[in-house]
């Protein structure tokens, strides 16, 4: 048997929440977070081109983001310090789920780990005083080819918990993630 689980079931068909074992003992701990094989065993055959690492404070705001088309890029994303609210949507043309949002508590102690099939949305909302969010992706960035939802959007009804930040008045966000359409106007 392999090294990870999937847990629970999100409703939606790829979308995913995986968790690595954790072997821990008097010095610590050890995980591998990602394995090919161990991952292809819980239907994820995706080859990763690219790791990426972000640093947010408290109450950013990155997202929904996705690249358009042929550059839709899978994503394997988890939090190595602090802890984010992480929200996928299905962007699948013709998906039972359209449109359908998911989110998911990732923390650097739960050892959760979201798998983001292409042709989704993703953004996430940082939730302690800081955080690194870790993530791999199938395609190399096109720029000009990305593309986005405005987060509040309420067709999608993602229930950020932004009480947990202070309240709106202490979000962040960048000038374009506050000018992306709706799900309607996509």
């Amino acid at each position: 048997m392999g090294q990870v689980k999937v847990i629970g079931d999100t409703g939606i068909d790829g979308l995913k929440v995986v968790k690595p074992t954790r072997h821990e003992d008097s010095r610590g701990y050890f995980m591998e977070t990602y394995s090919q094989r161990d991952f292809e065993e819980i239907g994820i055959d995706c080859t990763f081109v690219q790791d990426n690492e972000s640093f947010s404070k408290k109450g950013v705001i990155r997202g929904l983001h996705f690249q358009n088309g042929e550059y839709s890029q899978a994503k394997l994303v988890r939090v190595t310090k602090g802890a984010v609210y992480d929200v996928a949507v299905d962007l699948r043309k013709g998906s039972p789920t359209y449109g359908k949002a998911y989110g998911v508590l990732l923390t650097e102690d739960n050892d959760l780990q979201f798998f983001i099939p292409e042709n989704f949305a993703h953004g996430f909302l940082v939730l302690s005083d800081e955080a690194k969010f870790c993530y791999k992706v199938n395609k190399f960035y096109q720029p000009g080819d990305e593309g986005g939802l405005i987060w509040n959007d309420p067709e999608l009804a993602i229930n950020w918990p932004i009480e947990e930040v202070g309240g709106l008045d202490k979000l962040t966000f960048s000038e374009k993630d506050t000018k992306w359409p709706t799900l309607k106007q996509l």
